[in-house]
């Protein structure tokens, strides 16, 4: 266990926690399992004991990867349909692997690396401000 974790001279830097998010690893030690499951978070760190009831990545993860891998497929798509113009069901055979591959694979880590982001900047709901005060 690292007790020096929350120090200031422990703080990573912003590669340190991206390469954390992209290994699926606790975001303030880098050595804890991020998950429990496929995209189940743990509870907290079993390495430093961090809960992680903070986070939430919320959609973000998701609509980049449905954004890429649409980009990618249907681009794909287009070019075989234009110059080989093969039947429906050869389409469905060709993209729907490459479907599951673009964005099943990537989810997980873009998951972590956008909640090691979030802990690395110290991201929160906005709260408003009584200015009345």
């Amino acid at each position: 266990m690292n007790d020096t974790a929350d120090t200031p001279e422990a703080q990573p830097t912003v590669l340190q926690s991206a390469l954390r998010g992209l290994a699926c690893k606790c975001p303030r030690c880098g050595e804890g399992k991020l998950y429990a499951g496929f995209l189940t978070l743990a509870p907290s760190c079993s390495r430093c004991g961090l809960d992680y009831a903070f986070i939430d990545a919320g959609d973000g993860p998701a609509i980049f990867i449905i954004m890429l891998a649409g980009a990618i497929v249907v681009g794909c798509a287009l070019v075989v349909e234009v110059k080989y113009q093969p039947p429906f069901w050869l389409h469905a055979v060709l993209w729907l692997p490459l479907i599951l591959a673009t964005t099943l694979l990537p989810l997980r880590s873009m998951k972590s690396l956008l909640i090691a982001l979030q802990f690395h900047h110290k991201a929160a709901p906005g709260r408003l401000i009584d200015r009345a005060k």
